[in-house]
């Protein structure tokens, strides 16, 4: 009897293990996922910087900024920040900037909502929820924050 109640005490322990490196390897998924999707984009803005400023100028609407900053804000935010969540360096930071960042974006193109295809908003409510998710929960055990904390 005594030898069921040692593994069963193991077997806590190995789950509890085997549920956190989990947890880990999902969270490097979402943020090498999502922080795709956002670096891809950032691309695109600085491939033809001309476009993206005439983009920001005539069809996104920021609130607050002009064009000009509201065009190297969001390129920079979708090149830089999406790097940093990759790596998992201040990752839940990152997290929360991409979320601002795609908050602005579906609200300064309210056309968005006016396509007859409902996947271009639909993506980016699933991805301001991923990015809640990694905020929330960290970017768990395969990343530099954990690492630099665990050598602190």
């Amino acid at each position: 009897m005594q030898w069921i109640l040692a593994l069963h005490r193991r077997s806590g322990v190995f789950d509890a293990a085997l549920a956190d490196w989990g947890g880990s390897a999902l969270s490097l998924a979402l943020r090498l996922y999502v922080g795709w999707q956002f670096f891809k984009a950032g691309m695109v803005k600085l491939g033809d910087w001309s476009a993206t400023l005439a983009l920001f100028r005539t069809e996104y609407h920021v609130p607050v900024l002009p064009p000009e900053l509201a065009a190297v804000m969001g390129a920079g935010g979708e090149i830089v920040l999406p790097l940093l969540l990759a790596l998992g360096l201040l990752a839940r930071p990152a997290a929360l900037g991409l979320f601002f960042v795609n908050a602005m974006a579906v609200i300064s193109y309210p056309q968005l909502f006016m396509l007859s295809c409902p996947a271009a908003v639909n993506d980016h409510k699933y991805w301001g929820m991923l990015l809640l998710v990694l905020a929330a929960f960290g970017p768990g055990r395969l990343s530099l924050d954990h690492w630099l904390n665990r050598r602190r």
